[in-house]
């Protein structure tokens, strides 16, 4: 598998620097394609039953939010028109827009991550971040079922990581994204099978990441498992501590254990993980 069709999305013109250089790069070295998606989104989310009641003044405001999406999507499309001049030359790339209400985004973005071997977007949480990026990021990897590379400020520092986190707690979301992130791993220096606590009890209680560690060398992958202690409040705490004691170039886990109104509620590992990324992070579920 190579990651020959490359998407990424922007829905303001702020956003899309690191994304789209980290995607480029990714583009670049496999060979493959980039196309760019500038959206600009109607927020007014007016019910049927305000414009009903108040008639053209609703039907103003409608029109209203649409104008202003349509500018955004415009702005949006320059800015990543101008960041994709600025990448190497022989990148292939295209760029598109569309407009759309928030409640309709899901469908939108899941449509074009459906054919995309990777989706590389900025983090959704952070300064000038809004509801609309978290909503890019769980539609392409639940409606779109696309592995999904989330880029921080910092960007990518290589299209070839050369030391990877693989976070595995032998969940169904951490298989598969081992299983989407193996062109990265097979070509690092050194891939790390990271098991957090593991318990006492199961498949797995004698040798954690053992079998997984066996499967990826099959496949010509350098890894080895390091088990740790939980002896921080979260396991992303010590997932991220590790990542930075290690220097990692990428870390790759499942997305999206709990359901996603758990972890926007309560929180989980993967929001935790995604607010406050240094380095950027492989999702799949």
């Amino acid at each position: 598998m190579a990651y020959r069709s490359v998407l990424t999305v922007a829905t303001s013109a702020q956003a899309p620097a690191a994304s789209v250089g980290a995607a480029a790069r990714i583009a670049l070295q496999w060979d493959g394609h980039l196309d760019a998606l500038a959206i600009g989104v109607d927020r007014t989310q007016i019910g049927y039953a305000y414009v009903g009641a108040y008639g053209a003044a609703g039907a103003v405001l409608l029109a209203e939010g649409m104008d202003r999406a349509e500018a955004e999507a415009r702005a949006t499309e320059a800015a990543l028109q101008r960041a994709l001049e600025a990448q190497p030359a022989g990148l292939r790339a295209s760029v598109d827009s569309a407009v759309t209400q928030l409640g309709a985004l899901t469908d939108l973005v899941a449509a074009r991550s459906r054919y995309a071997d990777l989706v590389v977007l900025p983090l959704p949480y952070g300064e000038g971040r809004g509801v609309e990026d978290q909503a890019v990021v769980e539609a392409a990897l639940f409606e779109g079922m696309a592995p999904v590379l989330v880029v921080p400020q910092s960007g990518l520092s290589s299209a070839d990581p050369r030391r990877i986190i693989l976070a595995w707690n032998q969940s169904r979301e951490a298989l598969v994204a081992t299983h989407r992130a193996l062109p990265f791993l097979m070509r690092a220096e050194m891939v790390t099978i990271l098991v957090v606590d593991p318990p006492v009890h199961g498949p797995e209680r004698s040798d954690p990441g053992g079998l997984l560690c066996q499967k990826l060398v099959r496949h010509g992958v350098r890894a080895e498992v390091c088990v740790l202690a939980r002896t921080l409040p979260r396991v992303s705490d010590v997932v991220a501590r590790h990542v930075r004691d290690t220097n990692a170039d990428l870390l790759v886990m499942g997305a999206y254990g709990h359901s996603r109104f758990r972890e926007a509620i309560l929180g989980g590992a993967t929001r935790d993980m995604l607010e406050r990324a240094e380095v950027p992070v492989f999702l799949a579920h």
